[in-house]
């Protein structure tokens, strides 16, 4: 008897994780050469603070609760002052990327879910994360702050609608076909470039999934699913370039994995009403505040480190 599709699924998943620490290691250890003679965020090799582990585990026990954790991160990074904002999308994605793959791992295997449209869904991500990727790397500061901007707002619309229903509650159905199927890989193709540039896939994955007329349940599959394959494939060109924060993504990744696990493990489901509008706030503010600064900028354009270093 063959393999189910999901224990193949979560194989590959496997094989791909481990890939992206190997590359991961390889570039930190490339890095710690240059200590003292480049710095920048992407060579600060140092163990990550309590605070960046503390925000990675908060942010990724609500991430594994479906509220996402892009927008808070965001919103803490500017907060704080933690992340340049050039870098804030790669930082996003290089830290969050283990403790995502700790929530597929969780949730994919429990929730049903068509295969057909589970794999159709996550293959488009992975294509939109890495071409997306590859272009959000060489983006300017301005480019970066304007571009998470407007999509932080759109994001945060989405959020607003469905707090106040207005999009479909969709159904029992747990996969789709035909015009809907497409539509499905063309959603998930664009939510895929959009984690690229700081963009959370959680809510608007959730919406899509919900005008497609499935069950809400199922989108956590697809968009963990999604997520942890494709954030693995664009991280690792966000960390060949250099154009993330090191320290920080080391520290999201440390918290985020306890957190998402304790969320998914143990606590697996909470009233998150009032979480959601707390988040719609940040979102809001964030998206404020990045615009401003892109306005408002008139200093010297910060600009990426040449290709390849590491």
């Amino acid at each position: 008897m063959g393999l189910h599709p999901i224990t193949v699924l979560l194989a590959a998943l496997g094989v791909l994780t481990a890939v992206f620490i190997a590359g991961w290691a390889r570039a930190v250890v490339a890095v710690r050469s240059l200590a003292g003679r480049d710095p920048s965020p992407a060579t600060d090799a140092r163990f990550p603070t309590p605070p960046m582990i503390g925000l990675g585990f908060v942010t990724n026990f609500f991430d594994a609760l479906g509220i996402g954790s892009f927008a808070t991160s965001t919103a803490a990074f500017r907060l704080f002052k933690m992340v340049p904002d050039r870098v804030i999308p790669g930082t996003l994605n290089a830290g969050h990327t283990l403790p995502t793959v700790a929530q597929a791992f969780i949730f994919t295997s429990v929730i049903p879910v068509d295969i057909l449209t589970l794999l159709s869904m996550i293959a488009a991500a992975v294509l939109g994360a890495w071409l997306g990727a590859g272009m959000v790397a060489h983006w300017s500061r301005r480019g970066v702050q304007l571009g998470m901007g407007a999509a932080l707002l759109a994001a945060a619309l989405f959020m607003l609608m469905r707090q106040f229903g207005l999009f479909p509650t969709g159904s029992d159905e747990i996969g789709v076909r035909g015009l809907k199927l497409l539509l499905a890989v063309g959603g998930n193709f664009a939510l895929g470039a959009l984690m690229t540039l700081g963009i959370g896939l959680y809510a608007p994955c959730m919406v899509l999934v919900s005008l497609l007329g499935m069950s809400e349940t199922t989108a956590f599959p697809i968009m963990m699913g999604s997520c942890a394959f494709l954030m693995p494939v664009g991280s690792l060109r966000f960390i060949r370039e250099q154009s993330y924060s090191l320290r920080v993504a080391l520290g999201l990744a440390i918290g985020g994995i306890v957190g998402s696990i304790v969320a998914g493990v143990f606590v697996k489901s909470l009233d998150l009403s009032t979480v959601r509008w707390l988040v719609i706030v940040v979102v809001l503010y964030t998206a404020i505040t990045l615009l401003i600064a892109a306005f408002s900028n008139t200093g010297p354009e910060e600009t990426p480190p040449a290709r390849g270093r590491a």
